[in-house]
């Protein structure tokens, strides 16, 4: 059985969230701000080592 850890589901719910925002109905300088922001917050928590 796999362990949950929480750190990856963060990383994946913001994976979601970044791909969601680039389907938002607003400008593209927003979306991409958005989705930058969402992507900043996977790759750290990607490199503290909890999220693979």
């Amino acid at each position: 059985m796999t362990t949950i850890i929480p750190s990856a589901i963060r990383a994946f719910a913001h994976r979601r969230m970044a791909l969601s925002a680039l389907r938002t109905n607003s400008s593209l300088s927003v979306r991409l701000a958005r989705y930058n922001a969402h992507m900043n917050i996977v790759r750290t928590l990607e490199a503290a080592g909890g999220a693979q």
